[in-house]
């Protein structure tokens, strides 16, 4: 890790421009009692869940330089989708009530079973109402993508001038624009002393870690980017990030090394969307210990997985370990009678 290298990455960022959604840089805090509790090494969380408008959350800092482009096209509508409980459309929906753009979002049904009662009208759900966008249920058939465009084509048959923004903002330039964690996090380390070992974060649509292994490959080379599948998909989601990774390097004129893509299988539980026990034992340790909320999709099976690999002792007790909260808070209330809390 060095001050060039960070200073290279944020030369090649500053040629996309970005609209200033997001409240940035956000925090690296040290976990000093979850450290303590797990023997080390020394955990800290970068908080992607500070990054502000409409509960936060890593999307946010794609949007922020996604929807410039949005912007600049003129249009009058963005057309996103997820889960009932996705952080991705909420984010999307926060972001377009912020910039007084009307939103219509595809809203998938049958990826999996409403775990709880709650689940349909608490949480995300509730937030995206709030917000104001337009829902359509639509069945999930897999293709993340298909139906999103679907809807902005009948909407552009009515006349309007739709945004597509893709499932999870997973796209080349939202890598790009996720690669700007890696200047922040170079620049926070050196101010601590920190030589991070390991960045490790929960994975599923790709653009997160391919913006991460891209960044780190100009600015943090030394750092390993851990990233832990909540799909129960390791393989398509490694493939993705490969892709989607490519394609951002090229953006920004850099290269990067397929082998720099790890992805951590085993800690997804059953299937996407369903905590199992080692998710919710993350939960209550972040909750317990060091006052932080991870929700039971995303970012808390992404903490299971770290907690386990410390457990493993893949790191000594005496190095430095960086774990990215990707936010997804408000769906904790979507899952409250699974928690046992």
């Amino acid at each position: 890790m060095t001050s060039e290298g960070a200073s290279v990455l944020a030369s090649k960022l500053s040629a996309f421009p970005r609209l200033g959604l997001a409240s940035l840089p956000t925090p690296l805090e040290p976990m000093s009692r979850l450290t303590a509790h797990l023997g080390g090494p020394r955990l800290w969380v970068k908080r992607e869940d500070a990054t502000g408008l409409g509960f936060g959350g890593n999307k946010l800092r794609k949007l922020d330089y996604v929807l410039y482009d949005a912007v600049s096209s003129k249009a009058d509508v963005l057309v996103s989708g997820g889960v009932v409980q996705s952080n991705s459309q909420r984010q999307v929906g926060a972001a377009a009530a912020k910039l007084g753009i009307e939103c219509h979002l595809a809203v998938y049904h049958g990826r999996l079973a409403p775990p709880t009662p709650e689940y349909a009208c608490s949480g995300n759900a509730l937030l995206n109402r709030l917000f104001g966008a337009h829902l359509h249920d639509v069945p999930w058939t897999g293709n993340r993508n298909l139906a999103i465009e679907e809807l902005g084509s009948r909407l552009r048959e009515k006349g309007r001038r739709p945004y597509f923004v893709p499932y999870g903002v997973s796209s080349p330039l939202g890598a790009v624009a996720y690669a700007s964690t890696i200047v922040e996090i170079a620049e926070q380390s050196r101010a601590l002393g920190v030589r991070p070992a390991a960045i490790v974060h929960c994975t599923g649509s790709a653009g997160t870690q391919a913006g991460l292994v891209v960044g780190g490959s100009v600015a943090m080379p030394e750092t390993r980017i851990v990233g832990i599948d909540i799909d129960a998909e390791p393989e398509r989601v490694r493939s993705d990030v490969i892709a989607c990774a490519r394609a951002a390097a090229d953006l920004i004129g850099t290269h990067f090394d397929e082998n720099d893509v790890e992805v951590v299988a085993g800690h997804a539980g059953p299937a996407y969307g369903v905590p199992h026990a080692a998710t919710i034992e993350a939960i209550k340790l972040a909750g317990a210990l060091e006052a932080l909320p991870v929700d039971p999709v995303y970012s808390g099976k992404g903490l299971a997985g770290l907690i386990a690999l410390v457990r493993e002792r893949r790191w000594p007790p005496d190095t430095d370990v960086i774990f990215i909260h990707t936010g997804g808070a408000p769906a904790l209330f979507a899952y409250h009678s699974v928690l046992g809390i």
